[in-house]
């Protein structure tokens, strides 16, 4: 039990290590208020975020942030 106790705390490690350079990597939403009331956010960019990279990024993310959850519970369960 140790062993699959270390095992997961090094998963754990790297699923950390990976959102913090995942959100990183993010680029930053700049268009803020003055994009909502200007209709900014209705461009060629927006309509075809989810096949972008930065698409990619957020749906990663949210994956990485729902491993690191799922395993904190786990690690904390003391079945160990």
């Amino acid at each position: 039990m140790a062993t699959l106790k270390v095992i997961v705390q090094v998963i754990y490690v790297l699923i950390c290590i990976a959102m913090v350079v995942v959100v990183l990597r993010q680029e930053g939403k700049t268009s803020g208020l003055s994009g909502a009331l200007t209709g900014s956010s209705e461009t060629y960019w927006a309509k075809n975020k989810g096949r972008s990279m930065e698409g990619n990024m957020e749906r990663i993310t949210k994956y990485l942030a729902a491993a690191f959850m799922i395993l904190s519970i786990v690690l904390n369960l003391n079945i160990w």
